[in-house]
């Protein structure tokens, strides 16, 4: 069984920002284009209102749903039941990247815990709110989150991971913009990138 809500209500929005990892999909206009799906986890959604929630998005070696939605605005996001009832919850919306600067940063930054971390945050106007049956969904226990890449991020600091930024995130696997002209030139040494980086 399958059903459009006309809003996210309360009930809802518990049961979205209680979800221990959820997955986003966004996908560039052209057909040899790659689609991209990524998981997302660490209590990092927040639901703004009946149609529009946001997330804290965090420092990787991909950019890809930046450069989709700086692209073409489109986005899907799905959640599923691990425990309890079986349920599956999509999302679909325009999404906005919300980088420092932007009118909305400070405001969505207040709504989160503090991350070295964090690259941006994804605001998402909710243009379809769907859910399922999720009966084909395993039943499976959340142990805890990963601390590995905030761990990461702290030992590097705030100027590295904005160079890390610079360098790892300006373009999409596609060759579509995505953090280019976003930064002034860094003044971080080379080496203090040597090691393991961020996936």
């Amino acid at each position: 069984m399958s059903a459009t809500r006309s809003e996210i209500d309360a009930d809802l929005a518990a049961w979205l920002e209680g979800q221990p990892v959820f997955f986003v999909s966004t996908a560039p206009l052209s057909a040899a284009g790659h689609v991209n799906c990524s998981p997302k986890g660490g209590s990092c959604l927040k639901v703004l209102g009946p149609r529009k929630v946001v997330y804290q998005e965090a420092t990787g070696s991909g950019v890809e749903t930046i450069a989709h939605l700086r692209e073409n605005g489109r986005i899907v996001l799905m959640f599923c039941a691990f425990e309890g009832d079986p349920k599956i919850v999509r999302l679909h919306g325009r999404g906005e990247v919300i980088r420092e600067g932007h009118q909305d940063y400070e405001g969505l930054h207040r709504l989160f815990p503090v991350r070295v971390s964090t690259r941006s945050y994804i605001q998402i106007d909710v243009t379809r709110i769907s859910d399922s049956c999720g009966f084909g969904v395993p039943v499976m226990n959340f142990q805890a989150p990963r601390d590995i890449l905030e761990k990461w991020c702290n030992s590097k600091g705030p100027a590295v991971i904005s160079d890390y930024q610079r360098r790892k995130n300006a373009r999409s696997i596609d060759g579509l913009p995505a953090l280019e002209g976003d930064f002034a030139p860094p003044d971080v040494p080379p080496q203090a990138l040597s090691g393991e980086e961020a996936e």
